[in-house]
């Protein structure tokens, strides 16, 4: 399978118009070749805490939310992350996974919430698993992926690539990008999948590098620091 992992520089705040850069990123990985595209950390709003927590319109309804209709129907199947309701008064940071057809596969909420995403969003209880083309996938989200127990535990059930939609900016974010994920490749076995931001990101600015690594932390694909654009590699069934 061929897999995708997108950066892009959000518009802060806009749902619809994030939705159709990712839509845009989606057709361009589909032509590439790619089964599968993953998106960054907060894909929909870009990392944009005090909006988000002002105001509820820019939190998904849930996952037939229609702002995803586009992405839905880009002919790839997709990994997006965003502010998504839940029962509680806070939403989840949360990766919602669609088959090529629209069809929903999963959603992971984010377990590892980053300093003042606490108290802004509520965090996950659950690991995030789905299987694409006789691949089975673990689902990680930035903070997440700095707690090894999370890619073993996708290792130990069978996964073979872990994806992780993240936000990693210049400074420090870019010693963090470049050793976390090949390290994690290497110590559990598994394909790495990270998709980062480029340009303006909240605070931050991303350092882009969304990137595919292979079980013994080689690179097989890597995008530059500053162009919104798809990393695509093959990655075998077995």
């Amino acid at each position: 399978m061929k897999i995708a992992a997108a950066q892009l520089t959000c518009i802060p705040a806009d749902v619809t118009a994030n939705a159709a850069q990712a839509t845009a990123l989606a057709a361009r990985a589909r032509n590439e070749g790619a089964e599968l595209v993953l998106f960054p950390e907060l894909t929909l709003t870009g990392y944009e805490m005090q909006a988000i927590a002002e105001d509820p319109a820019l939190w998904l309804s849930g996952a037939d939310d229609p702002r995803l209709d586009g992405l839905r129907s880009a002919g790839i199947a997709v990994a997006v992350n965003a502010s998504l309701r839940t029962p509680d008064p806070l939403p989840a940071l949360a990766t919602l996974v669609y088959d090529a057809d629209g069809t929903h596969l999963t959603t992971y909420a984010k377990q590892h919430l980053y300093q003042h995403e606490q108290g802004a969003f509520t965090p996950g209880t659950t690991d995030g698993r789905f299987e694409l083309g006789g691949i089975r996938f673990s689902l990680g989200v930035c903070f997440d992926n700095h707690f090894p127990d999370l890619p073993a535990r996708g290792a130990a059930d069978g996964c073979r690539v872990h994806l992780a939609s993240s936000l990693y900016g210049t400074g420090d974010g870019i010693t963090e990008r470049a050793t976390v994920y090949p390290g994690m490749a290497k110590e559990h076995g598994l394909y790495v999948v990270l998709a980062n931001h480029v340009g303006p990101a909240g605070p931050w600015t991303g350092c882009g590098g969304a990137a595919v690594w292979a079980p013994d932390g080689t690179p097989l694909a890597e995008a530059d620091a500053h162009t919104a654009t798809v990393a695509t590699a093959d990655v075998p069934a077995a």
